[in-house]
């Protein structure tokens, strides 16, 4: 029989998870279908007992859901407890729901590819919202010599890093331009603005990232560290692929080839 996954959320219209997971399943020789389910206000325990009670595997989970998810789960990897989120869902053999985070994961797993030397790196990530504290775990795992958190209401930068010694917030204005790394965690190139951090922070980075991506061009983000000649910047393309990968391999127990996956899909 045909195994059952789904990406779940509001909304799921544009979501290339379906894409993707067929693509993993067809590279690896899954016998799997993929759908998508779009969550009715207050009625995410209801449907995912409905997916589950019904065949249903495992699912992915898009905003707003992922609290939900972690709501739901019977039992959380240490990543979705550090994230507080959870963005997969795994029926096991006993009926219990595992939750899982790999956002954080899947941008590391990037990071690695394009040679971001994230050892012994003075790492900025700008945001402190769930974005930042879905990564902020897989980053320190890497040894950075430290991680700071610029964000636009200091409080929230400080929230997030207390839990963390490598961790420290600033406001915008007290960055100084000595980061190795800077990584936009925030929303703004939805909405193609910049965060407010000072060019000449940005232009002294040696590698740019942002989280968000366009299907076609640049993110303002990206488009304005590649002006400022910022040598090494990159959208969040890479990371889509890295956390649906291992989101598959969590299921299914392979993992799909990652330049493959980028190759077709970009």
């Amino acid at each position: 029989m045909t195994d059952k996954y789904l990406v779940f959320g509001n909304p799921v219209e544009h979501s290339l998870s379906p894409q993707l997971h067929t693509f993993f399943a067809n590279c690896t020789y899954q016998d799997l279908e993929y759908t998508k389910c779009k969550v009715e206000e207050g009625k995410f325990k209801q449907q995912a007992d409905e997916i589950f009670s019904h065949g249903g595997l495992g699912c992915n989970i898009t905003v707003p859901c992922k609290i939900d998810a972690y709501n739901y789960a019977d039992e959380l990897t240490d990543y979705a407890k550090a994230a507080g989120a959870v963005n997969t869902l795994k029926k096991l053999s006993d009926g219990r729901i595992l939750g899982d985070n790999t956002d954080g994961r899947g941008l590391v797993y990037d990071l690695k590819r394009l040679n971001f030397p994230l050892q012994g790196a003075k790492i900025l990530i700008i945001g402190a919202g769930g974005a930042a504290k879905g990564i902020l775990k897989p980053i320190v795992d890497c040894a950075p010599l430290s991680v700071t958190i610029a964000n636009r209401t200091y409080e929230k930068a400080v929230e997030l890093a207390r839990d963390y010694k490598e961790v420290s917030a600033s406001t915008f204005d007290n960055l100084t331009p000595d980061f190795n790394i800077i990584i936009n965690a925030t929303s703004s190139s939805l909405k193609d603005e910049l965060p407010k951090v000072a060019d000449e922070v940005l232009k002294n980075a040696s590698f740019v990232y942002d989280l968000m991506y366009k299907k076609t061009g640049q993110t303002v983000f990206i488009q304005h560290a590649k002006d400022l000649l910022v040598p090494h910047a990159y959208d969040g393309f890479g990371m889509l692929i890295g956390q649906a990968l291992l989101s598959f391999e969590l299921w299914r127990g392979v993992k799909p080839d990652f330049e493959k996956t980028l190759a077709n899909f970009r």
